[in-house]
């Protein structure tokens, strides 16, 4: 049996998005509003939003009823979208924790179209670890991070907010 490599250090990464969105957000000319991606990306949108002295509410918002597989997997008990803000016009950063095949961002995307049409949106991931199945991009990355595919990454939290990754080996 091979060897893990050692998870990445969330917190440290969190640091290295923080700075990459304040930079993005400062290069924009438009305000920017954020929008984090059930579960991992929302709590990365809540602390940003806190720590980079943005007002208002972060967004949630959920892939469930568009992602391509729904019929397997039906609707996932995390929170569902709610977009504290007009989306026809704005300008939206979503944020995430794993960008992987992309599917979860093109459900994303067709979930934010449902609820109006934005100026741009952007994306900012904490760790982009390959194997793409669409073309999509992050605009903002701390780190990539080449993994197999028989292996997840997931973000955690606890409850004082401390962030943390869990790599773990997928069932066959």
């Amino acid at each position: 049996m091979s060897s893990s490599p050692p998870s990445p250090d969330a917190e440290a990464l969190y640091t290295e998005l923080a700075r990459g969105v304040k930079q993005l957000l400062a290069a924009s000319p438009a305000p920017v509003m954020l929008a984090g991606i059930t579960s991992g990306g929302a709590w990365l949108a809540e602390r940003l939003q806190r720590d980079l002295g943005l007002s208002g509410r972060a967004g949630v918002i959920s892939s469930s009823m568009h992602r391509d597989d729904f019929a397997q997997r039906g609707l996932a008990s995390s929170a569902q979208t709610v977009l504290p803000f007009d989306v026809d016009g704005a300008h939206v950063l979503l944020i995430d924790d794993v960008l992987y095949t992309g599917r979860t961002l093109r459900a994303v995307i067709n979930e934010l179209f449902d609820y109006g049409r934005p100026a741009s949106v952007r994306l900012a991931v904490l760790v982009d670890r390959g194997g793409r199945e669409l073309p999509i991009e992050a605009n903002v990355c701390a780190a990539r991070l080449e993994l197999p595919a028989d292996r997840s990454l997931e973000l955690a939290c606890d409850d004082s907010g401390r962030l943390s990754f869990v790599l773990e080996t997928k069932e066959a």
